[in-house]
């Protein structure tokens, strides 16, 4: 196998723990240099300015990215009440004067933050990556342009204090993908009525990814100089981790390459969908449960992976 075969055969997931001050992307771009991989991409977007688990497919695992993106995030977030930024964090500038004192109480603190839990409207910051008639709304705000964006709606999972140390706050966010950590800083300020805005983010867990899996990116790039940053490649079969699997045989594999289906267990149950693994682990397909002609069950492919003979 020559080194192109080589390249061509890796895929997986490297969870990097992103360091404060880069962007996701100069961490994507720092994973293809030191992979010599073409193709790379994060399953999920962290502000330059919050650190934590960054999720990052390479080689045709980047083909995952639709599924393992919509999985639930978890941060540690500092709020720090008594003023607001245009921003809804501390890079912005200031829209309201800082309050020297904050009277709010722990328990009011919680009982505001509750009801923030559960399937709610929120309205991402002005300034963010949302796209307004083709344009991202942060270029239009660089510029002075007023931006209306629409409320989407999220889930937040949970909501805890994890320091109570006035005027700021530590607390655990337990959310939906797309759930914007700062509008929710944001927003708790305004139904505080003192204003507040976002000071420090560190995602802790993306979908199934925490910080007990992610390597520093510092420790990553010296393997990479070193030639065994492979010890960090997570298989592609564990991105998924959560989804039931199907081990298929070598015939199977064999036939799911060309598209074809395999019989499903009387159990299944139509539109479940489960990732189709060899004997040795390696990810397959995704499939998904249909009904044949004659009413038996079988597992549709959806998304091969597996190429190599």
């Amino acid at each position: 196998m020559n080194s192109q075969d080589v390249k061509n055969a890796i895929s997986g997931v490297l969870v990097v723990d992103k360091p404060v001050g880069m962007t996701s992307h100069d961490v994507v771009q720092a994973v293809r240099n030191g992979t010599s991989l073409r193709r790379a991409g994060h399953t999920g977007t962290l502000d330059p300015r919050a650190s934590g688990v960054l999720v990052i497919l390479v080689g045709p695992a980047v083909r995952l990215s639709e599924y393992v993106s919509a999985s639930d995030k978890r941060y540690q977030a500092i709020i720090r009440m008594g003023s607001k930024t245009d921003t809804f964090d501390a890079d912005g500038t200031f829209t309201q004067d800082s309050q020297e004192t904050v009277d709010v109480t722990e328990q009011q603190f919680e009982e505001v933050l509750s009801t923030f839990v559960g399937e709610i409207e929120q309205t991402p910051p002005p300034y963010s990556a949302v796209k307004v008639k083709g344009r991202k709304a942060y270029e239009m705000a660089r510029k002075g342009e007023e931006v209306q964006l629409e409320p989407r709606k999220i889930t937040v999972h949970h909501l805890e204090v994890l320091e109570w140390a006035p005027p700021e706050a530590v607390i655990d966010v337990h959310c939906s993908s797309g759930t914007y950590v700062r509008s929710l800083a944001n927003d708790l300020g305004e139904k505080l009525g003192c204003g507040a805005y976002l000071v420090g983010l560190r995602r802790t867990k993306s979908g199934r990814f925490s910080l007990r899996d992610a390597v520093p990116l510092r420790k990553l790039q010296e393997a990479f100089t070193a030639g065994n940053w492979y010890q960090y490649l997570i298989p592609a079969a564990e991105a998924l981790g959560d989804w039931p699997s199907v081990e298929l045989s070598p015939d199977d594999v064999e036939g799911v390459r060309h598209g074809h289906r395999v019989k499903a267990e009387s159990d299944a149950e139509i539109g479940n969908r489960v990732r189709g693994v060899s004997t040795q682990g390696e990810l397959v397909a995704l499939m998904e449960c249909v009904a044949e002609d004659d009413g038996a069950l079988a597992w549709q492919p959806k998304k091969v992976f597996f190429t190599s003979d």
